[in-house]
């Protein structure tokens, strides 16, 4: 049996998804590990990043054995 003893503390919250469609011509904002846009307009609050990026950071922070 393998256990995890990494203490992660507290994960900062993940910017909630666009619930409506961005318009056309509204700006995007950018990702803040790679700079391409992503699916977040550029009003959304905190650490915004690209699907690629969101995913890797998953795999990098999650707990294997």
């Amino acid at each position: 049996m393998t256990e995890c003893y990494a203490d992660p503390g507290d994960p900062e919250p993940a910017p909630a998804a666009p619930s409506a469609p961005l318009a056309a011509g509204e700006p995007r904002a950018d990702c803040v590990l790679c700079g391409k846009p992503t699916e977040y307009p550029a009003t959304q609050p905190g650490l915004t990043m690209c699907p690629v990026c969101e995913w890797q950071e998953a795999q990098r922070t999650a707990c294997s054995g």
